[in-house]
C-alpha cells in the first residue's frame, strides 16, 4: 500500500543541530518536500534538554521580518527581550506570539535563577508567514498565560488549542490568517480524529509513537506526517504508551514565500533590503543587550 493511499502524502524527517552542548534542535520545516504547511514556514522542536549549573540557552539578538513566531513550552522557561522594550518570561503551557512584520529584533535566554540552579528545557517554536497585506504590519509581541489557552480533556485525549480554531474551540491568540496549531496528548490506546476543515494539515510526533487507524505501521518521534487534504484521519496511541503530538495547518497562500535566515517575504527585493539593513545596523536595538548576531554568508 502506498503512502498516498493511506491518507498520508509524505513523511518529513528532521534535520538536527546542537547550538548548545546537550541541547538538540530538530527542524522539519522548511524541507525538500515542501516549504510550507498552510502558513507555517518553519517548525522546530527544542530539546528536551537538561542544563547543568551555569548552563543555559543564549540566543543573541537577531532580526525578523514578514513573519509571526510562536513559542510554546512543555518544560522549563525562557526570557524574551525585544526591540519594542518588551521583556517576558515564558513558562510551560504559555504561548508567545511575536509579530515581526516590518521588522523586530529579539533575544531568548535562560533566566539567571534557572541558570544558577540548573534546569530543564523543552519546547516548540514555529514561524507563520504573514499574508501580503500584513507583511509590513507594525511589530508587536503578545503573551498568553496558561489559563487563557483553551483545552479539553475527554476519553484519554488532551487537546490544547494554541492558535486558530478547531474542535469547537477558538484560541485568543491573534493571527493574521486561517490556521490551526494544537498540542494533542493521547493516553495509551486513545484516539483522536483530525478535523478536515483545514486544507493543509500535518501532525508532528513530539514524543512516543502514533498509529493511523486502518493503516499499517506507526509513526515515530520527530517525524512530520503530511496529510492528504480532506482525508479522514484517526490518530491512535499504541497500547500501554502515551503520545505527544503537534497539529499544524491552514489554508495555503497563493503567492510563494522566500526565506533567508530569519527573513520571510513574498519579495526577494524586500529580503535583500532587510539583509542590508541588518548588516548596516539599521534595525532597532534590544534594550539591555550588547551582543550582535552577524548576517550569515549566502
Amino acid at each position: 500500500m502506498s503512502i498516498r493511499q493511506t491518507g498520508v502524502t509524505d513523511i518529513v524527517l528532521p534535520v538536527s543541530s546542537e547550538p548548545v552542548s546537550g541541547f538538540k534542535v530538530r527542524r522539519v520545516l522548511p524541507s525538500r518536500h515542501g516549504r510550507m504547511v498552510g502558513p507555517f514556514v518553519l517548525f522546530d522542536q527544542m530539546g528536551p534538554a537538561v542544563f547543568n549549573t551555569s548552563q543555559g540557552l543564549d540566543v543573541r539578538p537577531h532580526p525578523h521580518i514578514g513573519l509571526a513566531a510562536m513559542t510554546y513550552l512543555i518544560d522549563g522557561e525562557i526570557v524574551h527581550r525585544d526591540s519594542l522594550g518588551k521583556v517576558q518570561t515564558l513558562r510551560p503551557g504559555e504561548v508567545s506570539w511575536m509579530t515581526a512584520g516590518s521588522g523586530i529584533v529579539h533575544s531568548e535566554r535562560t533566566p539567571p535563577e534557572a541558570r544558577a540552579s540548573g534546569s530543564n528545557f523543552f519546547g516548540i517554536q514555529a514561524w507563520v508567514a504573514l499574508p501580503c497585506r500584513h507583511e509590513e504590519a507594525a511589530a508587536d509581541f503578545a503573551h498568553y498565560s496558561e489559563p487563557e489557552i483553551p483545552r479539553t480533556c475527554a476519553r484519554g485525549v488532551e487537546f490544547t488549542l494554541i492558535a486558530g480554531a478547531s474542535d469547537g474551540l477558538v484560541s485568543p491568540v491573534r493571527t493574521f490568517s486561517d490556521m490551526v496549531f494544537a498540542e494533542i496528548v493521547l493516553t495509551s490506546g486513545a484516539q483522536y480524529q483530525v478535523k478536515p476543515e483545514h486544507h493543509e494539515r500535518a501532525v508532528y510526533v513530539v514524543a512516543g509513537e502514533v498509529e493511523i487507524v486502518g493503516r499499517p505501521g506507526s509513526f515515530r518521534e520527530a517525524e512530520l506526517i503530511l496529510l492528504e487534504p480532506g482525508a479522514e484521519i484517526v490518530l491512535k496511541a499504541p497500547a500501554f504508551h502515551s503520545t505527544r503530538l503537534m497539529l499544524l495547518g491552514g489554508e495555503p497562500f497563493s503567492e510563494p514565500r522566500h526565506v533567508y535566515w530569519n527573513f520571510v517575504s513574498s519579495s526577494t527585493e524586500r529580503i535583500e533590503q532587510a539583509k542590508t539593513d541588518w548588516r548596516d545596523r539599521r534595525f532597532p536595538e534590544v534594550p539591555g543587550e550588547e551582543d550582535f548576531t552577524p548576517l550569515p554568508e549566502d
